[in-house]
């Protein structure tokens, strides 16, 4: 296997962990763009209804998570000199990065109830390139890591980048661009989609080219992906999904998903009208954001190390919606401090330092969980689903999410936001409707994910079982570590 040549090898002198990590920068400005910015640059600057707006984000998300398993099957069992993976990378290299040019460069001079179909389609190029790029690349961490623990450590590392490549550009774009300009001006826009679409291509040269070769190394599928037999590969599909630990973490994205959605597509509304910041205000809590990652990354494995995977997982998710509601709540019994003052902002940023890091150890741990299942699946079906089990969870959340962003829409129009545009007509009353209609729905959400975690049932000894296991029924077959570049000569 490819990882045993690197085994003897420092993991921060590995290329390919860096390469790895480095590749979620392209997901992490797409979602940052999706989540925070695409409802208000529909809403405030096209003039899209916000139902409307918001209809065209849940249409493009349920299109994705209906496309993400199957993509992730296909990848699992394509054979191709590259490896399995790499060419669906290569592939989202013609889509992703120019529609997300186009989308904030609109091509139309469309506007209002006209302008939803321009969304909707380059929502939906879009997600198609990121399913291209994100459910291969994610899967490549089966067969690049097989210690428990350590697994732990590259995705911590490809949190870090996701995380800072989004909010990075985030926080620019609020103190300089959209911020700057102003939230109904198109050049702030159409900065920020021109530079958010050249580091998403970089993103995807660096990180595709950089996993390469070890990816050649890697060993073939046991069968390849026939369309020819398209029920057949859907049965497969149901029976690796059938998984009873996937299945924990699967209604735990359902869940989680529908809250953060809601979360982030009102984030914009909840910072410059709830709690009334500017943009270089909004700018300085992105600089705690960007200093969470960091956080996360040096403190989740250790975490994981100490407490396991589960029991940290659930641990920081707890923290985590414990601590969101408490500012909105203070804030409306008259607890904090001015808004707009520097005190109000400084207290927030703490908040969002706290709820970022935990998210993030959090959501490490998550994904280091969906990792250990893929042994767990391989001893029941003599096949290696890691592309299938990220890309299901991650249908979970985005086809959930959907809901999360249609729950927004409906709620930027129940408060009056369709008619609201500055600071000044947004009133207490609006405010105490806003915090109504939002908080308890996201919070329950939370809580029914968190409740989920607990029916995983893979600690460290289970994966060390599993992996006994599969070696020893390896042990008796021909050698599956072929060169696969060589194989498909």
């Amino acid at each position: 296997m490819a990882e045993d040549a690197s085994s003897s090898v420092p993991l921060r002198k590995r290329p390919e962990f860096w390469f790895y990590g480095s590749a979620s920068m392209a997901y992490g400005i797409k979602d940052n763009a999706f989540s925070y910015i695409l409802l208000t640059f529909a809403n405030q600057f096209l003039g899209v209804p916000g139902y409307l707006a918001s209809a065209a984000l849940a249409i493009a998300i349920i299109w994705d998570g209906l496309t993400d398993p199957l993509l992730g099957h296909w990848s699992d069992k394509t054979t191709h000199r590259l490896g399995r993976r790499h060419p669906f990378m290569y592939a989202s290299l013609l889509i992703l990065p120019a529609s997300f040019y186009a989308l904030f460069n609109p091509l139309t001079e469309a506007r209002g109830e006209d302008a939803f179909l321009y969304v909707l389609i380059l929502s939906l190029l879009i997600r198609t390139g990121t399913t291209l790029f994100e459910v291969p690349s994610t899967a490549l961490l089966p067969d690049l890591e097989k210690n428990y623990d350590q697994r732990n450590r590259w995705l911590a590392l490809r949190h870090f980048f996701g995380w800072t490549g989004g909010n990075g550009l985030h926080t620019i774009n609020m103190n300089f661009w959209v911020g700057g300009f102003g939230f109904a001006a198109a050049t702030g826009y159409i900065i920020y989609g021109t530079v958010g679409a050249v580091i998403i291509a970089l993103a995807i040269i660096a990180s595709a080219l950089g996993t390469q070769r070890v990816a050649a190394r890697m060993a073939p599928p046991n069968e390849n992906f026939k369309i020819s037999q398209i029920g057949r590969e859907f049965r497969q599909i149901i029976e690796s999904l059938k998984n009873r630990n996937f299945a924990a973490l699967f209604l735990y994205s359902l869940f989680v998903a529908a809250a953060l959605g809601l979360g982030t597509a009102l984030y914009l509304y909840n910072v410059r009208f709830f709690f009334e910041f500017t943009g270089p205000e909004i700018a300085i809590t992105g600089l705690a954001i960007l200093v969470a990652p960091l956080a996360a990354y040096l403190l989740a494995p250790r975490f994981g190390f100490r407490f396991g995977k589960k029991a940290t997982a659930i641990s920081m998710q707890l923290v985590r919606v414990v601590l969101y509601p408490i500012p909105y709540i203070c804030v409306l019994q008259g607890f904090w401090p001015a808004l707009g003052s520097t005190a109000s902002i400084a207290i927030y940023t703490v908040f969002i330092f706290i709820e970022v890091t935990v998210g993030i150890m959090s959501a490490v741990m998550l994904d280091s969980m969906m990792a250990d299942i893929v042994e767990d699946s391989e001893k029941q079906t003599n096949r290696r689903s890691e592309g299938l089990f990220f890309a299901a969870r991650s249908f979970a959340g985005k086809f959930v999410s959907a809901s999360g962003i249609i729950g927004a829409g409906v709620i930027v129009s129940l408060v009056g936001f369709d008619t609201i545009t500055n600071v000044a007509d947004f009133t207490d009353a609006h405010r105490l409707h806003f915090a109504i209609l939002f908080l308890p729905a996201y919070c329950l959400l939370c809580f029914a994910g968190i409740a989920c975690i607990s029916l995983y049932r893979i600690d460290r000894q289970a994966h060390e079982e599993n992996l006994r296991i599969l070696e020893e029924r390896n042990a008796g077959r021909p050698d599956s570590s072929t060169d696969l570049g060589t194989a498909n000569n």
